[in-house]
């Protein structure tokens, strides 16, 4: 008589909690837009009166002041877009053009950018954090640990600056400027080196600090110290024993650099006149335009949640497997 088949607990479990993170995330995102809404009302002016055209007369702005909802109070207006929002409907912008349009080809142009950040980052610091903790306490370990201080301490606009005086002014590798082509992406590869350069070095730094961290406490268990009596190779006992081991900790430390390599893009994109979402984004502080920067934060928000589910399905599935 055939056995019978026992009931997938682990999938279970990883689906409750990955629901249960996804609601907590969707209950933080709302309160963060309705902080959104509320420091742009706090700011001096409003839509209205930034998006009025010279030689307008009072009464014109006060109504375009009605048609835009101005009038209705905060709340209301914040409830009248998060109930659009379901349904992909981000609103319409001070000057009349709808959000989902406006960031329609700007989004996807800083999430290429971050993603090609996010992914440097990763092959960056995982292998000099590997290249450190080969000799602990050596030569290399000492420079690699001083440089990555030293570079997680840098701004984005300054190593920006700084990549634009060498690779671009001096040496005239790469070009200095983004041009867009009538579709809205960038012209050539070329121009996503310096901005991608300009993200990754930063966060490659404070990577690098977590991933030689996690190796080396990882280097302290049992089994590892096992593997090293047992005479392993320096490389196998790292890449089979002690990466692994790491690897939740390093998926975490990644995971949290989603957020500051989007927020850092703004930075970027605007020194090097990339066609992101950081020219939109400081048009829509300057007009006061609500719906436009938390649609935005929106966006972010929801790929910042999926990278961090992402992080916390791989740390699940990894301590399952090591169990």
């Amino acid at each position: 008589m055939a056995e019978k088949a026992r009931p997938a607990r682990v999938p279970v479990r990883l689906l409750a909690r990955a629901g249960l993170v996804v609601l907590k995330r969707a209950v933080l995102l709302a309160v963060l837009l309705a902080l959104v809404f509320a420091t742009v009302e706090l700011l001096p002016g409003d839509a209205a009166t930034a998006t009025s055209e010279r030689g307008e007369s009072a009464a014109d702005t006060e109504e375009r002041r009605q048609l835009l909802g101005l009038d209705r109070p905060v709340l209301e207006r914040f409830w009248n877009w998060m109930s659009g929002l379901p349904t992909g409907d981000l609103g319409t912008s001070a000057r009349g053009e709808k959000v989902m349009d406006l960031l329609s080809t700007a989004f996807p142009n800083t999430l290429l950018l971050g993603g090609l950040g996010l992914l440097l980052t990763a092959l960056l610091s995982t292998v000099l954090g590997c290249w450190a903790a080969l000799r602990p306490g050596g030569r290399v370990d000492r420079a690699v640990s001083a440089t990555a201080t030293a570079v997680l301490a840098l701004p984005e606009f300054v190593v920006a600056v700084a990549l634009v005086l060498v690779l671009s002014l001096w040496t005239g590798w790469l070009p200095a400027v983004t041009i867009a082509d009538a579709d809205g992406t960038p012209a050539s590869w070329e121009m996503l080196v310096l901005p991608a350069l300009a993200l990754t070095i930063p966060q490659a730094g404070w990577n690098v600090r977590i991933v030689r961290a996690a190796l080396a406490d990882e280097a302290r268990a049992p089994h590892v110290e096992t593997a090293v009596l047992d005479g392993l190779p320096p490389h196998r006992v790292l890449t089979h024993h002690v990466l692994p081991g790491a690897l939740p900790t390093i998926t975490a430390g990644l995971a949290t650099s989603t957020g500051m390599l989007l927020g850092g893009a703004v930075v970027v994109e605007t020194i090097f006149n990339y066609p992101g979402i950081g020219s939109v984004l400081a048009s829509a502080v300057t007009d006061r335009d609500s719906p436009v920067i938390a649609g935005v934060t929106a966006l972010s928000g929801a790929v910042i949640t999926g990278v961090l589910l992402l992080a916390d399905l791989v740390r699940d599935l990894t301590a399952g497997a090591r169990r």
